[in-house]
């Protein structure tokens, strides 16, 4: 190693990473392929001089008070084991960066990067000042991912089309910008759920609910937006390809920012603005109504000691699950007795449960039917009987349409007293049918 230090005023002692700290008060070089570690903490005065074209490792607190610091051409390595933060009065400047901290680490001062940032480890977190982690003219990043992104402020300067690593701690969901047409300084940070979602200007009828983008431009031209879903993540609405486009919220509405869209609702996929002049909040949005859960039947049949129940989806896209539920009066008392997983498979579905309860008079049944962001909606209500021998064995048809049909699966012929009442117990109908062994009839 080859360390150059002029005018140093070295620290020992103990410090949250319990390693030595040191503090620059000169002029401290580190050549390339020289490396400076061992220590925690490291504060760079006013007075100092940084200059690194080696390897600088901080497992503590970077503190910087230094005004206009030199990139160099070396690499700064944040990989302390607790979390860490970069502070001062003066942003830090560093030409490469590695980031290996699986504690976090939490900027209260601008980090900027000349060259390459490689996210190994860990979420890094901006101030609500706010403070920035700052990608400057022609550098770039990888790496990042879920459990490795930024969960505050971004800015890119430049004219390079780039990708904004902005997450919210669960997850990535990074948005770009590209084709810009004069070098720029654009801030991004990632937010969910969206705001002002009523607020929509024709052709926009409906905006993705659960995340946007605050994405600023302080200097600049047109660029253009490209924001993507991942259904796996956060749920997307069940939408055409050709209606979707990107959303921009102009302070009183949201408006159509034009785009294109490639992909797969229920999957991944990719919307790309037309060039902007004007940036705020950013998201995805419909220019027609997304298709909803579409619950074809639900139907209910009494064998002896148990009721067959099924249904029949089409549009599946955010479903999570059905929740069947049952109660002897259809007005209250609905308890769950089964939970089925939605498929989302894009098809039409058939779904079954049976239910081996044994009850006397009648049951009525209904689909608790939740999406993946905690809404739901109910199923109309079923029933079925289990009286007595001579009702054991009818199954009526349900849902009824335009008539009413009732089989006949006991060993016995009609005729037949039978009585009609609403889910709520009223009798609306009686009177006497004749059906044979295993036939139907409908009633008048």
């Amino acid at each position: 190693m080859r360390c150059k230090i002029v005018g140093l005023l070295l620290l020992i002692g103990s410090s949250s990473t319990a390693q030595d700290a040191i503090r620059n008060t000169g002029n401290m070089q580190i050549h390339a392929g020289g490396a400076m570690t061992g220590f925690g903490n490291f504060s760079n005065t006013s007075t100092a001089v940084l200059l690194n074209n080696g390897s600088l490792y901080v497992k503590g607190t970077l503190t910087n008070d230094q005004v206009s610091m030199a990139a160099g051409t070396g690499t700064l390595y944040l990989n302390g084991t607790s979390a860490q933060s970069v502070t001062g009065s003066a942003f830090f400047r560093t030409y490469n960066l590695n980031t290996d901290n699986t504690a976090g680490i939490t900027l209260n001062n601008d980090l900027r990067i000349a060259g390459a940032h490689t996210f190994t480890n860990g979420l890094i977190a901006t101030s609500a000042t706010p403070n920035y982690i700052v990608y400057e003219a022609g550098s770039s990043h990888t790496g990042s991912a879920d459990s490795r992104h930024v969960t505050g402020w971004v800015k890119k300067i430049g004219t390079t089309n780039f990708v904004f690593p902005v997450g919210d701690n669960t997850y990535e969901r990074s948005a770009a910008i590209s084709n810009l047409s004069v070098s720029a300084e654009i801030n991004c940070h990632y937010y969910t759920p969206t705001q002002n979602i009523f607020n929509l200007q024709s052709p926009i009828v409906h905006v993705k609910a659960n995340e946007y983008w605050q994405i600023d431009k302080i200097s600049g031209g047109t660029a253009q937006i490209t924001l993507n879903w991942d259904h796996s993540k956060v749920a997307m609405d069940n939408e055409l390809i050709s209606d979707i486009t990107v959303g921009h919220y102009t302070g009183v509405n949201w408006n159509d920012a034009g785009g294109t869209a490639s992909g797969n609702v229920t999957t991944t996929g990719t919307v790309t603005s037309n060039a902007v002049t004007t940036f705020s909040p950013f998201t995805i949005a419909y220019k027609a109504f997304p298709v909803p859960l579409k619950l074809i039947s639900f139907t209910g049949v009494r064998s002896p000691g148990v009721t067959l129940l099924q249904w029949v989806t089409e549009n599946e896209v955010s479903a999570d699950y059905f929740d069947v539920q049952r109660s002897y009066n259809s007005v209250s008392a609905f308890t769950t007795i089964g939970t089925v997983d939605a498929r989302n498979a894009g098809s039409r579905e058939l779904y079954d449960l049976n239910d081996h309860n044994q009850f006397q008079g009648i049951a009525y049944y209904r689909l608790r039917i939740v999406d993946k962001d905690g809404q739901f909606n109910y199923s109309k209500i079923i029933a079925v009987t289990e009286n007595d021998i001579n009702t054991k064995g009818f199954v009526v048809l349900n849902p009824a349409r335009s008539a009413i049909t009732i089989f006949n699966k006991t060993t016995e012929q009609g005729p037949f007293n039978y009585s009609l009442f609403t889910s709520g117990g009223q009798l609306i109908l009686k009177g006497v049918v004749n059906i044979g062994i295993n036939g139907s009839t409908v009633l008048p």
